[in-house]
């Protein structure tokens, strides 16, 4: 998709690299969550920190006996963001969490079932009317928690389909996003799986300075192989 690389065609379909990544780090069992709810509070928390941060500011509000709407509701934004503080940004995301209720109340009366009936496009165009909602939160919530099939990309997702060869490095989110979903089929498991390892990979491997050699898809990567050409 990029100028440079017209000549340079990946020999993996993006399929086939699914393929490949799966049988290298077999499921990665994602969204990580008890209930759809849980699933959607960890999508807003998840913003601009690391899990581990995540899972600690979640815990907190299992402890406080809090993680259900209608407790969080009954919570001030200031109480809230108490609780979520090692999830940092903690005022910012309890305005971000207040928000999301105030949808979640009004349209659909706390019924997760009902949210989860509402067709995909319309669905998406509310979340993202949300405050603090931008396209990565509110795909992983459509994803994750209502099973609805609609690929989430991240920095991860660039980096490694740009080294790979199938895109440059410079595409917005939707094209990204509409670049997985056409070269895949439409499938809500496959998406659930191919996004977490796109993360695993780009954490443990594909880093800024990458670790090609241990990458399972190194010798079809044109990254790696023009690395190799220079030396």
């Amino acid at each position: 998709m990029g100028a440079s690389r017209k000549k340079q065609v990946p020999k993996l379909s993006l399929y086939e690299l699914f393929q490949r990544l799966y049988g290298y780090f077999g499921p990665c069992h994602w969204w990580p969550g008890e209930t759809p709810f849980e699933v959607i509070i960890g999508a807003i928390l998840t913003q601009n920190t690391a899990w581990k941060n995540v899972v600690s500011a979640i815990n907190n509000l299992k402890t406080k006996d809090v993680l259900e709407p209608e407790r969080l509701e009954i919570l001030s934004q200031e109480e809230l963001a108490l609780l979520i503080r090692s999830s940092g940004y903690y005022n910012q995301k309890a305005h971000k969490i207040k928000s999301f209720l105030e949808y979640y109340k009004t349209k659909y009366s706390y019924k997760i079932g009902d949210m989860a009936k509402t067709l995909l496009e319309e669905l998406r165009d509310d979340l993202l009317q949300i405050y603090g909602i931008g396209e990565e939160t509110a795909d992983s919530i459509l994803l994750y928690a209502l099973n609805k099939p609609t690929f989430v990309v991240d920095a991860y997702t660039n980096r490694i389909l740009s080294r790979i060869g199938y895109t440059t490095d410079t595409l917005s989110y939707k094209k990204l996003k509409q670049f997985c979903e056409e070269s895949l089929p439409q499938d809500t498991k496959l998406y659930n799986e191919f996004h977490a390892l796109f993360v695993l990979l780009g954490k443990s491997i594909c880093k800024s300075t990458p670790l090609c050699i241990e990458c399972p898809v190194h010798n079809d990567c044109l990254f790696f192989i023009s690395k190799n050409k220079r030396k």
